[in-house]
């Protein structure tokens, strides 16, 4: 299973161009250090919540829109040898000088999948990501991997390509924005970033509809507070 370093962004809905300009161009040197895909989701469907949503965690302005973005590696190792590197080159040093977001806001961290069933994605061949963020106490590890299982199976057979849950694993603190602000995380919860690739909106919205009306999908009690999941639809603007 692969390794995950995610990221929730707010750009300018007038720097979409510039922005996927920007992740195209970085594509060639996250492969040259060693990540084996790199996804950038445009946000599309991403509604208010309640309590939490892909919007307050990134404190999104009126004007601007959600990303929903990951890095895949093979391993952690992998992802931290390349975030050594990245570190250190001046292509890199170039690119995050002239990043068309506020970067002060992005949040990210690594995740270990724990689920990835549909076999690793394959890049320019997704059409559609529902983003989720969860939080899991971390006791529930075993439970919540069971329980994601379940879905991603009953996901599969109603039209989704892939579905992914990776556990929080190096998920740090921000100053402004994180991953555990996102969820409202309490001090014994890990965050779980995951994500469902579909062929096309089309498929994803006909999916939604055969799992919700699912009788597997109805069994049991979630492994988390549902109240606190933050989720979202999204369209791929650059596939790696």
């Amino acid at each position: 299973m692969a390794y995950v370093q995610g990221f929730v962004v707010a750009v300018p809905a007038a720097n979409k161009e510039v922005y996927r300009k920007h992740a195209a161009d970085a594509a060639p040197l996250f492969k040259e250090f060693g990540a084996t895909r790199l996804v950038e989701a445009w946000g599309d469907d991403v509604p208010d919540g309640k309590v939490t949503d892909f919007k307050g965690a990134v404190k999104a302005k009126q004007d601007e829109v959600v990303v929903f973005s990951w890095l895949e590696f093979p391993t952690k190792e992998a992802c931290d040898a390349a975030n050594a590197k990245m570190m250190n080159d001046p292509r890199m040093r170039e690119m995050d000088a002239s990043m068309p977001f506020d970067g002060q806001r992005m949040i990210y961290g690594g995740f270990n999948a724990i689920v990835d069933e549909g076999g690793a994605g394959k890049a320019g061949k997704t059409g559609y990501v529902d983003g989720v963020l969860v939080p899991v106490p971390a006791g529930n590890k075993d439970a919540y991997r069971a329980f994601a299982a379940k879905a991603a199976a009953v996901l599969k057979e109603h039209g989704a390509s892939r579905v992914v849950d990776a556990w929080g694993e190096d998920v740090p603190d921000g100053k402004v924005t994180d991953f555990k602000g996102a969820v409202k995380a309490t001090g014994d919860e890990k965050v779980v970033y995951s994500w469902i690739e579909w062929p096309s909106k089309r498929a994803r919205d006909e999916g939604w509809k055969k799992v919700m009306a699912d009788t597997r999908m109805q069994a049991g009690s979630m492994p988390y507070d549902g109240k606190r999941m933050v989720y979202g639809g999204f369209a791929p603007i650059v596939d790696a």
